[in-house]
């Protein structure tokens, strides 16, 4: 499966605890993340990650860009919902997208394991029977 990350900033050291947690379940699949959240999370894992441009410069837009063409399969987005941000409308848009598109996301590390825990027993493989020409 291809699996995005993305973590505001107050999340992203609990994004790379989740990863170091969960890294032998995500080396199984294709990952890529917004800049800085890839960075980090491949320097504390060894994990490969496919990396976006940060946040702030368009990244996730490019992983919203990457759902709209059915080319991500599950993300994981770790939210702050206590701070005010400026790019909320972006996330807003690419959480709707996920809507959209049928792609399962978590905004927070409760939703992250149970999604996790899903793709580790094979739960989230339905995207297969419902669109197997999937590129």
């Amino acid at each position: 499966m291809n699996i995005a990350l993305i973590a505001h900033d107050a999340k992203k050291e609990l994004m790379v605890q989740f990863c170091i947690a969960y890294s032998g379940i995500l080396s199984q699949h294709n990952l890529c993340a917004t800049g800085t959240t890839g960075k980090l999370v491949a320097e504390a894992t060894g994990l490969r990650i496919f990396r976006f441009l940060s946040g702030s410069q368009g990244g996730a837009q490019q992983i919203a860009s990457r759902i709209s063409y059915n080319e991500i399969d599950l993300l994981l987005f770790l939210r702050d919902p206590l701070t005010m941000k400026p790019n909320e409308p972006d996330d807003a848009n690419l959480i709707r997208l996920c809507d959209v598109h049928s792609i399962p996301v978590a905004t927070n590390i409760a939703t992250a394991e149970a999604l996790i825990h899903a793709l580790e027993k094979g739960d989230l493989d339905w995207r297969e029977i419902v669109n197997p020409k999937r590129i």
